[in-house]
């Protein structure tokens, strides 16, 4: 009798320790990212002006090596850094599928064109 109820003292410590690492597992794991993935962490649309909406968002990646924080296909995304050192933005496939993408004069962003004419402006800040 008293070994049964040793064994099951020790299987009831083997489960609770067992739970006691899977929840810290768990919580050292909450907040990191996949390498190699982006998540979108503040989204602000201003839309007070007629016939124009301001968005401003704030992405937070764990790019590989080699890669660094951009768009592809509207979405933050991680990219070859050499595009964005270059500023050769259409590159990265920023513009949804079936739109069209234009570097802006001055490489501080790129537009966006959808087929019925309509335009999405993109200019990039640094924020260090």
């Amino acid at each position: 009798m008293q070994l049964l109820k040793a064994l099951w003292a020790l299987a009831g410590a083997a489960i609770c320790c067992f739970l006691i690492f899977v929840i810290h597992s768990q919580f050292l794991k909450e907040g990191q990212l996949a390498a190699g993935t982006c998540e979108i962490v503040t989204l602000d649309r201003d839309s007070s002006q007629p016939r124009r909406t301001i968005a401003r968002q704030t992405a937070r990646c764990a790019c590989k090596k080699g890669q660094i924080a951009g768009t592809t296909r509207a979405r933050p995304a991680c990219v070859d850094a050499r595009i964005i050192k270059t500023k050769q933005w259409c590159e990265m496939l920023p513009c949804l599928e079936g739109e069209g993408c234009d570097l802006l004069i001055n490489k501080s962003g790129w537009t966006c064109t959808q087929p019925g004419g309509r335009i999405k402006t993109t200019t990039k800040t640094d924020h260090h």
